[in-house]
């Protein structure tokens, strides 16, 4: 049995890319904006087309090794323990930094492109299609934009450049041992040292950091760690709560005013590695600070620059922490892509079983291919509207972002307000969603889908873990219900629904009566979950409210993913016309999929939304 690779799965994907950015998205009347205006649909088809060159040379022939050589941990020339990663993964990073993506959306005088982040996440859905694990520069550019939006001019020329052109890479540094999602809870001290430092507001950091993607390797010269830590008070107390936390820039290597590195070792050292299950070739880390195996300038701690005031240490990484969200939800999207085309190929090849005739099988017959078996053909269709649906999501919230940069003050505001409520499902929905597709990957596959001799157990794997990075299932679901849909009086969740309200009225003008169906069950489906929305804060306490955040989420999901499938057929063109194809079928047959067998999974979940359900919530303890 031939084994897919990613060449032969680029046709479909780019055709997608292509039909989503171009003929749903309209990238093009971007150009018109000042910022884009250099820009054209060959410039869009250029950096495809160089994203997909790099992916299949760089980064997919190396997925299966960086699985299975995992990072590991020697001592370094200068005495401190550092990871050791396959070449194949410095290579790749150095391809995909020389061709200019790490800076793609960036501004000109910033050496970037200036190109839409539409764009810019399309090419980075080939990448992670072709190895999630090796593309984690995702943190390295969300690292620099929390710099660009809140550091000062000369942390921002200092630090972000340097993190755009490649040289350094960058982390975020949140969770510790003892407080994961709980940040207030962070124990890590910083401790004044010099207001007056060129690059910002000097301080000494004291404590462990885990969970650290990137923490530590070589393949970049330096590494710009963003941690977050509480300054003491007069008292020496940490000021209780997230009010208290701080932000700090902690390079591995010390620079100068100017950026050159001193030759000098912070003192960050690395504790230990974790080994996941998924994403092995990303090294996940300890890290210790101010543990005194390296003293800068013979002073204990390790020296960190104050980003923003006091106290908003908080407010400044979100920014980088909802970047990371939505890159979190299109790598989980592309991993159950990859899995999908995997599958679909599978299935196309493998001959078993009969077809079934008005009167059983027919023995006499010969082998069919599995792709003919109707619940093969299920697994398939729910990988697909899984899969190309989170696609598009997290193209429209790519979108929202150019609108919210570069928009009419109204528009962009209004595109930031309902980016701030789409953000827990773009990164939520595909984690959760597209992992089934992994497993249903696997299930077509048979027995060989739970061997290494096939790419789908490991796409499951890697996809696994995507439900826990940049906050759980629980964390997002408590986001959306406890602060999203209910700030400004409800405003947010308002104007998406206006949204949702304008493509269910265009399918209701449609010709076709099958769009007028779908415009029915959604608009059916809006109305409960509004209902839910409300009576979930409509007496009781936060708790009550908040006790079935989760199945809030996942209705709340599924009645977007609805509506995305429902304006993506919007912009097919009539089953009927010259210009429909299979192509344009496979994304009616998707979403009629979700409609008749997803969309309804919602009146379960708002059930228990609706009317405070306590089963969960009241258990006692003792009763497990």
């Amino acid at each position: 049995m031939a084994k897919p690779n990613f060449g032969e799965r680029r046709l479909h994907v780019r055709q997608t890319l292509d039909f989503l950015i171009h003929d749903w998205l309209r990238v093009g009347a971007l150009c018109q904006r000042g910022r884009f205006a250099e820009h054209g649909g060959e410039t869009f088809a250029a950096v495809l087309d160089t994203a997909e060159k790099i992916a299949r040379s760089r980064f997919a022939p190396f997925n299966r090794l960086v699985d299975t050589e995992e990072p590991r941990t020697e001592m370094g020339e200068d005495g401190a323990l550092r990871v050791v990663l396959p070449q194949a993964t410095a290579e790749a990073f150095a391809a995909y930094a020389e061709s200019g993506m790490l800076a793609a959306a960036q501004d000109e005088a910033l050496g970037g492109m200036q190109l839409p982040y539409t764009v810019e996440a399309a090419a980075n859905a080939i990448f992670s299609m072709a190895s999630v694990s090796i593309g984690w520069s995702l943190l390295t550019v969300g690292n620099a934009n929390l710099l660009l939006a809140h550091g000062t001019p000369r942390q921002r020329e200092v630090f972000a450049r340097h993190e755009l052109d490649g040289r350094w890479a960058g982390t975020m540094c949140l969770s510790e041992p003892q407080a994961g999602s709980s940040l207030s809870d962070i124990a890590m001290r910083a401790l004044p040292e010099d207001e007056g430092d060129p690059l910002g507001p000097r301080y000494r950091l004291f404590g462990n950091k885990m969970w650290i993607s990137g923490g530590e390797h070589d393949i970049t010269e330096n590494i710009v760690h963003l941690v977050l830590a509480k300054i003491p008070d007069a008292n020496g107390r940490p000021t209780p709560g997230t009010r208290g936390i701080s932000l700090f820039i902690v390079p591995k290597r010390m620079v100068d005013a100017e950026g050159a590195l001193t030759g000098e070792r912070n003192d960050v050292t690395l504790a230990g590695l974790n080994h996941k299950c998924g994403w092995r070739g990303t090294p996940n880390t300890l890290l210790n600070f101010g543990e005194g195996a390296f003293r800068p300038g013979g002073v204990a701690g390790a020296v960190g620059y104050r980003v923003g005031a006091v106290g908003q240490g908080l407010a400044c990484m979100f920014h980088m922490m909802n970047e990371a969200r939505i890159g979190i939800g299109l790598a989980a999207t592309m991993l159950g892509m990859a899995g999908y085309q995997a599958s679909l190929d599978y299935a196309k090849q493998r001959l078993q079983g009969r077809a079934l005739g008005a009167t059983g099988k027919d023995a006499a017959q010969g082998p069919i291919a599995i792709i003919e078996h109707a619940d093969v053909k299920r697994m398939l269709l729910a990988q697909k509207a899984y899969c190309e649906g989170a696609l598009a999501l997290a193209l429209y919230g790519a979108r929202l972002v150019d609108d919210a940069r570069t928009g009419e003050p109204a528009a962009a505001e209004e595109a930031k307000r309902v980016l701030e409520v789409l953000t827990p499902i773009i990164k939520s929905w595909p984690s959760e969603w597209c992992l089934e597709a992994n497993s249903l990957a696997i299930q077509i596959h048979g027995g060989y889908g739970y061997t290494r001799d096939f790419p789908v157990e490991q796409y499951w794997r890697d996809n696994r873990l995507n439900m826990i990075h940049e906050g759980t299932h629980g964390i997002q679901a408590l986001d959306l219900l406890g602060r999203k849909v209910v700030q400004d009086g409800g405003r947010d969740f308002r104007l998406l629904a206006t949204r949702i309200e304008a493509s269910i009225a265009r399918a209701e003008a449609a010709p076709d009566g099958e769009l007028r169906e779908h415009a029915d069950a959604l608009r059916s489906a809006l109305a409960r979950l509004s209902d839910a929305t409300r009576l979930a804060w409509s007496g009781g306490t936060a708790a009550e409210a908040l006790a079935n955040a989760t199945p809030y989420l996942q209705a709340f999901g599924h009645v977007v993913l609805a509506w995305i499938w429902l304006d993506v057929v919007l912009a097919l063109p009539p089953s009927n016309a010259p210009a429909a194809s299979p192509f344009h079928e496979g994304k009616r047959a998707a979403c009629r999929y979700f409609y008749r067998y997803e969309l309804p999974k919602i009146d379960a979940w708002l059930g228990v939304v609706g009317r405070r359900d306590s089963t969960c919530s009241s258990v006692p303890v003792e009763a497990f």
